[in-house]
């Protein structure tokens, strides 16, 4: 019996391989593996130098069946790696090498050292079985997770897609890698690629995938794609006079604008605030669909990256990274942004319509502003126009900041928020720094209880001059975590006990605040009504300095702030949106720009 059912089992076997080997043989089923191949196509590379073993075989199957490639085989992964630095002195092309696991990658050291201090375009492709089999006794599977500072100018590791969001991360990792090999002079660089062993090599073609370029100043740069521009800024330093007339230039060329929130620091003629536009949850994007989106700036303050249709991003930046937040990304550029917007910009214009249309539209949605509770969201719109000639205004994260940007500023007033982590820690202690610069410049900032809180301390810094002006908008939690929108109130009252941290710090005491910004020689003012705060806002926007800096607190309800914030979104419905729109179409293809002013007439009645 144990004989025929080992004899059955060579059959089983045999027959398996047979069936195997017949099937002609194409790209794997891997799609981590996929988009290496697509993107090494993309960039031009041909050449690989493959070492034998079974962790790569994925890999390896996979390019031996396409013309494309060059692929030459090197058994001893260490001359593999130096025949790849001659390979690429020689040809002035990038090489890629491929190895399996276990020590394999170790043996690239010397050849990928040789490629660091030479400059050469080396990629180094190590296959492996997956960060979580590392530490665990199973054979061939060492960790590469940290390298030698002078074998590779990047390291990246590639997981198994299982979703689109991996699809995107593997992308734009591999994008990197192939960018680094010739940025900043060149050098060698690692992919990690993890594989499943797949044996399916049944794709016939490989997917399109997107590809990044970088442009440097003293390359030829690509010529600007026609149709609507938009630059977007996210948390930027202070733009200089050059940097603002270079942007406004810009913008005159194209008809583009400037699409901003309060960390932004752009104050041109080109500003669009579009927050509370795009915060209309009944209706489809209003904002124009962009042909091309120049991305400048850091993090932002906005949650625009889902509502900002548009086909292709730009990112402008002198450190030359590449990020994605809309993930349309295709073009970075290290340069300053000053010298982006000079070549591309022209003298002599002055296009203004699409920010006219933009006005127009955004400002019948704050024509319709409906009553609001005593809340963040009312008395940002009472203080926001109110705030002292020339004054600093910070703000808190979180609701506080989306409440602020709802509302424009004054143009002399200039604005600022902790969004490079967006944590509530030292929002208060940023503007306590920021008021000693100039003690004689008034410096408001706007946060919540728990901000407040956290950062108490500050207040007691002996530094602090007369110019500090402190608003608290105490509703005794983290009202963000109780807001409809947010997925913490899914627990409802419970979402209090622990996410919101409700009931700290004195329970929205009257006295605890007073008491310790008196104490500390604050002037301190308080308001629980809309009628109290009116009044104490003569006090709080004085523009002449005064013998003390001031606390106002203002004591609102978490479900006043939901309610207000409910409303604030749903002012527009579709309806309205789309006659507008099919409106506007109409009598542009009709009439163009003079059906357009006429249409804008109408609308207006």
């Amino acid at each position: 019996i144990a004989s025929c059912l080992v004899g059955s089992e060579m059959c089983i076997r045999d027959r398996y391989k047979i069936k195997n080997m017949a099937k002609e043989k194409f790209y794997t089923s891997e799609r981590n593996v996929q988009i290496v191949l697509s993107l090494l196509k993309a960039n031009g590379i041909r050449k690989i130098i493959a070492s034998p073993g079974a962790t790569n075989f994925t890999f390896v199957g996979s390019v031996q069946n396409d013309p494309f490639f060059e692929v030459y085989s090197a058994v001893d992964e260490r001359s593999a790696a130096y025949m790849a630095c001659g390979m690429a002195a020689e040809s002035g092309e990038a090489v890629a090498l491929s190895c399996t696991g276990a020590t394999a990658s170790r043996n690239y050291y010397p050849g990928l050292t040789e490629a660091f201090y030479r400059k050469l375009p080396v990629l180094a492709i190590t296959s492996h079985q997956g960060t979580d089999r590392i530490g665990q006794l199973i054979p061939q599977n060492i960790d590469r997770r940290i390298l030698p500072n002078d074998i590779a100018r990047l390291s990246v590791e590639l997981p198994v897609v299982k979703d689109c969001r991996d699809e995107d991360y593997v992308v734009m990792e591999v994008n990197k890698a192939m960018l680094e090999l010739r940025r900043n002079g060149g050098g060698p660089v690692h992919i990690n690629l993890i594989t499943t062993y797949s044996r399916d090599f049944s794709v016939k073609e490989l997917p399109h995938v997107k590809v990044m370029r970088r442009f440097q100043a003293w390359d030829e740069l690509p010529v600007l794609p026609e149709g609507r521009i938009g630059i977007y800024v996210g948390s930027h330093t202070h733009f200089s006079e050059k940097q603002n007339r270079a942007i406004d230039r810009f913008c005159a060329t194209y008809d583009a604008v400037v699409i901003c929130d309060h960390t932004s620091g752009y104050y041109g003629k080109y500003k669009l605030l579009p927050t509370l536009v795009q915060l209309q949850s009944d209706i489809t994007s209003p904002f124009p669909p962009l042909d091309l989106m120049v991305h400048i700036g850091e993090i932002s303050a906005a949650s625009f990256n889902d509502t900002i249709p548009a086909k292709e991003v730009w990112r402008v930046s002198e450190d030359g990274e590449l990020r994605d937040p809309f993930k349309k990304l295709t073009t970075v550029f290290q340069m300053s942004e000053e010298m982006f917007f000079l070549h591309y910009g022209k003298d002599g214009c002055n296009r203004h319509v699409l920010i006219d249309e933009c006005r127009e539209l955004f400002g019948e949605i704050y024509e319709q502003i409906p009553e609001l509770p005593f809340c963040n969201i009312w008395t940002a719109m009472q203080l926001s126009s109110r705030l002292p000639k020339g004054a600093l205004f910070h703000m808190g994260v979180s609701n506080t900041r989306r409440c602020w940007n709802m509302f424009r500023l004054p143009e002399s007033v200039e604005s600022a928020c902790n969004v490079g982590c967006c944590g509530i820690d030292g929002c208060v202690s940023t503007l306590v720094g920021a008021s000693l610069v100039n003690p004689d410049r008034l410096c408001y900032v706007v946060v919540g209880d728990l901000t407040f809180f956290y950062d108490l301390n500050s207040l007691g810094n002996h530094h602090i001059g007369t110019n500090l002006r402190v608003m608290l908008v105490n509703n005794g939690r983290g009202t963000e975590f109780r807001l409809g929108i947010h997925h913490c109130n899914v627990f409802g009252d419970d979402a209090d006990k622990y996410m919101a941290a409700a009931g700290h710090f004195g329970n929205k005491s009257p006295l605890l605040v007073k008491h310790y910004a008196e104490d500390l020689g604050f002037h301190y003012l308080s308001a629980t009504t809309k009628e109290e705060f009116m009044t104490a806002l003569s006090n709080f926007t004085n523009p002449q300095l005064s013998d003390h800096s001031m606390i106002l607190e203002v004591f609102t309800d978490s479900k006043d702030e939901s309610e207000a914030l409910y409303l604030m979104s749903h002012i527009q419905s579709d309806a309205k949106g789309m006659v507008r729109s099919k409106l506007k179409d109409a009598v542009r293809n009709v009439a163009g720009e003079k059906g357009i002013n006429a249409i804008k007439k109408i609308l207006k009645k």
